[in-house]
């Protein structure tokens, strides 16, 4: 059994690792940083299908598939908010220091949805953990390049290491979340099978698959399987 003090921390150390691997690389362009985000695509699409999707269906509800594509319209709409950092995708703004409200409430909302099915298994809570990492890494590069000062910039990255760990903490202590958590599980599985069906179309050049990328795919789905 997880503890709420692995779900707390883990993601939260997270962000932290994906801040300090913005420090040494350039993962808007470094082919190892595409691999780990395809790796990671991969292993959440899995850890998706394997176990969150089954557990939504333990219990039939004719509800449960709309709640689905709810979610998945939902991450569209923060992905236009955001401009598609959940799946790698970074656009600079040079000469603004404005603090990015808009993309502190897209996916500050995408991580406290995550936080629900967190004590269900370790295998979520990996692809989860997984999945933060280069998200926080391409979002602490586009923060430095937007010339933001440093205390925004640690301001916002703070912000959004706790919102998973919120999501959690509101499903198991307030009653109403409690209740319809079944509910939040069947959007997050919507979000989560957008962003990791478009992380791995999406980064290779011109959608294209090569050996390092199959085999980094392949090795995600199978730890997610066995581990």
């Amino acid at each position: 059994m997880l503890t709420g003090y692995y779900i707390y921390l883990l993601p939260i150390l997270a962000v932290i690792a994906g801040y300090v691997i913005s420090l040494f690389l350039k993962p808007g362009n470094s082919s190892g940083f595409k691999l780990l985000l395809a790796f990671s695509g991969a292993y959440l699409l899995a850890v998706t299908v394997l176990e969150l999707l089954p557990d939504v269906y333990r219990n039939p509800d004719e509800g449960i598939g709309v709640f689905i594509m709810l979610g998945i319209l939902l991450q569209i709409v923060l992905e236009f908010l955001s401009k598609g950092v959940e799946h790698g995708h970074i656009h600079f703004q040079e000469n603004s220091n404005a603090f990015p409200v808009l993309l502190l409430v897209s996916l500050s909302l995408h991580s406290l949805l995550e936080g629900f099915p967190l004590d269900k298994d370790t295998h979520i809570l990996n692809g989860i953990v997984i999945h933060k990492i280069p998200v926080a890494a391409i979002l602490s590069v586009f923060l430095t390049h937007s010339k933001l000062r440093k205390s925004r910039t640690f301001l916002f990255l703070g912000f959004f290491a706790l919102m998973t760990p919120l999501g959690n903490w509101l499903k198991n202590n307030i009653e109403i979340f409690s209740e319809y958590a079944p509910y939040v599980n069947a959007m997050v599985i919507g979000i989560f099978l957008h962003v990791s069906t478009t992380i791995l179309f999406e980064s290779s050049k011109n959608h294209s698959f090569n050996a390092s990328k199959l085999g980094v795919i392949i090795l995600g789905i199978l730890l997610a399987y066995f581990i």
